[in-house]
């Protein structure tokens, strides 16, 4: 069982940041960036808290979240210290990529049920909801969120090792253990982060479109801009998740999971 420190993994996720920004930006903005925008750009508008009726932006979306699932796992790839290059990078994580989804659906798939059931039963009456129900909603959230700390390491192990769905569960279940704790503050801190730099540079970027750009209305130069905006700030926000991840993944998988060279460009 392999002690954890963010601190280290930290350090070397920054080293790898800087040394592989060139490769890293290129899978940002072809993987995360460029089919984010048009995701968001053909998406029809709705009311808050609700969304659109289904169609062919529901496609467009579901091909956008397997395009960011492949570009998670390239990154991965890279950050753990391949020699591949970005294009080798992409083709390994394509290869992958169903093993990992596969992984995620096992493990997510249950809860995600379970709470449907539980969220319509609150929906029927809000006003009158059940106790036990509220509390079996909470407390499903609660085991939901050890599970996911528990699973972070499946992106890495499914990029890193030649695992089946069950073994890549099973593999990162073995790879926590031990350091819960740890991986929850780091994780916890890094959603709070997210949270705080999204909404304000969400704020700015709205500001922007409406003084500047004439507003945000969908298919418009201001809805553009902040799509655009929105965008690069979550792809710089996966690259490094996905970076610190990989890095921590080296750490419990023992320094021998990463090769000694630096990832070379191509494409």
């Amino acid at each position: 069982m392999a002690k954890l420190s963010i601190s280290r993994a930290w350090d070397e996720a920054r080293a790898t940041l800087g040394t592989n920004a060139g490769l890293l930006t290129t899978i940002g903005l072809a993987m995360f960036v460029l089919p984010g925008v048009i995701g968001e750009m053909i998406t029809p508008a709705a009311p808050e808290g609700q969304l659109p009726p289904f169609g062919a932006w529901t496609v467009v979306a579901g091909i956008v979240v397997l395009i960011a699932l492949v570009g998670q796992l390239a990154v991965i790839r890279l950050a753990i210290g391949s020699r591949s290059t970005v294009g080798e990078a992409i083709s390994h994580a394509a290869r992958r990529a169903p093993a990992y989804f596969a992984a995620t659906l096992i493990w997510i798939l249950p809860f995600l049920l379970i709470g449907a059931v539980l969220f319509g039963l609150i929906a029927r009456n809000p006003a009158t909801a059940s106790p036990g129900v509220i509390l079996a909603l909470f407390l499903l959230a609660c085991v939901m969120l050890f599970f996911a700390i528990r699973m972070l390491m499946t992106s890495a192990v499914a990029s890193a090792e030649d695992a089946g769905p069950v073994r890549i569960i099973r593999r990162s279940w073995q790879l926590t253990a031990g350091n819960f704790w740890r991986l929850l503050v780091f994780f916890l801190l890094f959603i709070i982060t997210l949270m705080v730099a999204a909404i304000a540079i969400g704020s700015i970027a709205g500001i922007i479109a409406e003084v500047v750009l004439g507003g945000k209305d969908p298919m418009t130069v201001g809805a553009l801009f902040i799509a655009l905006v929105t965008q690069v700030v979550s792809a710089a926000v996966s690259v490094t998740l996905m970076v610190m991840l990989a890095r921590i993944y080296v750490q419990l998988a023992g320094d021998g999971a990463a090769e000694a060279s630096v990832p070379t460009s191509g494409t």
